[in-house]
């Protein structure tokens, strides 16, 4: 019967749990969408890359907003069992308290490792994923990032500027400036111009102009009443690195042990090429390896003062404000694990220290909860 019961709770509580879960994650990643609209438009991405790099930031969003889901999803259930005179029938079947958050404390654990395969493995390939189609796209939409009367510099070493549109869809008086370096730049005026399509490749065609070419310091310029610039293979301002978040979990320890000579179970640290694997990005490294090993940590902690409600009945003339003590000691604990990562620092015993406080603050309230139950017997 007590296998029956508990799993009648779990199943309420993670039906509720899932269904907020990807709740919540859709809306968060339908206005996350809209503001990726302008890797499309101001920077004339491909459909393709906009719905792939969306899509890929899912599992982050989900990996962010899963701890406190999971806090309200059991908060509100369990709530509402004993709201409900429910929790009375575990008691009447011979179910002991310590029993019940025995068995919900041990979920708690196995959630926290699916907590660290998403933020350790799933989240950063999905990034680093992400990241790739910014990194091999092309531009194909050139004219829907060119902005009228401002200068557009989306394009990397290019800037152009229009006054605006005629009504056949040409551009007016176009200024087109393409730069090597200081001492190499061209310049381009042109009365008019049009994108036109020529064996898979998009040129800016342009008439009635002048081309003002600067190189080591010598000035030569020409007039034209008709002239190609070719837009193949340019490149855009975005961010392609890589950025340590989406680096791999593998290569950021080895990168670790690399920066402070260390050699763990023999990893090869010699071979690691990591773009960003420098001594001034070791705080960096350290915390992103604290996210994504440490603070799903904080999950057992977070049940365990949801159980804080089996310590009180319903019937208790202060049991609203106990809940709402329990509901802020719980976003306490939330608001704690996202602060304590401003801690981190490159000290190792400095960050044991910051390491240990989940553990620490879950053995206090499991203590807590036992003697308070054992205090109860008691008075019995």
């Amino acid at each position: 019967m007590e296998k029956i019961l508990f799993r009648k709770l779990l199943i309420d509580c993670l039906t509720f749990f899932l269904i907020t879960l990807f709740s919540a994650s859709i809306i968060i990643w339908v206005f996350q969408a809209v503001n990726f609209l302008d890797i499309m438009i101001e920077d004339g991405r491909d459909y393709l890359v906009y719905i792939n790099y969306s899509l890929l930031n899912f599992p982050k969003i989900i990996s962010k907003v899963l701890p406190f889901v999971f806090f309200f999803s059991f908060f509100y259930v369990i709530s509402k069992y004993e709201l409900n005179n429910e929790l009375i029938i575990f008691w009447n079947f011979g179910v002991n308290k310590i029993q019940l958050i025995n068995f919900l404390f041990i979920f708690s654990i196995f959630l926290t490792f699916i907590q660290i395969t998403l933020s350790a493995f799933i989240v950063p390939s999905a990034q680093d994923k992400a990241r790739s189609f910014l990194r091999t796209s092309s531009v194909n939409f050139l004219e829907s990032f060119i902005k009228q009367k401002k200068f557009n510099d989306t394009i990397k070493n290019v800037t152009i500027y229009s006054d605006g549109k005629d009504n056949d869809g040409n551009l007016i008086n176009i200024y087109l400036k393409k730069e090597e370096n200081i001492d190499n730049f061209q310049i381009t005026y042109a009365k008019r111009g049009k994108f036109v399509n020529k064996k898979n490749t998009q040129i800016l065609v342009l008439y009635e102009g002048e081309t003002i070419n600067f190189v080591n310091n010598k000035i030569t310029n020409f007039r034209f009443s008709k002239s190609d610039f070719n837009l193949k293979n340019l490149q855009t301002n975005t961010t392609t690195y890589i950025k340590t978040q989406e680096v791999s979990t593998s290569k950021l320890i080895k990168c670790y042990l690399k920066l402070n000579n260390l050699n763990f179970f023999n990893i090869d640290t010699k071979n690691v090429v990591i773009e960003n694997c420098l001594p001034s990005n070791l705080n960096n490294i350290i915390k992103e390896l604290y996210k994504r090993f440490v603070i799903p940590f904080y999950i057992p902690p977070l049940m365990l003062a949801i159980l804080f409600l089996l310590l009180k009945s319903k019937e208790n003339i202060n049991y609203f404000n106990y809940r709402i003590f329990i509901f802020l000691f719980g976003l306490s604990i939330i608001i704690s694990s996202e602060m304590s990562l401003r801690f981190v620092k490159d000290n190792i015993l400095e960050n044991i220290k910051i390491f240990m406080i989940p553990v620490v603050i879950m053995v206090l309230i499991y203590s807590i909860i036992h003697l308070n139950l054992n205090s109860f017997k008691e008075k019995k």
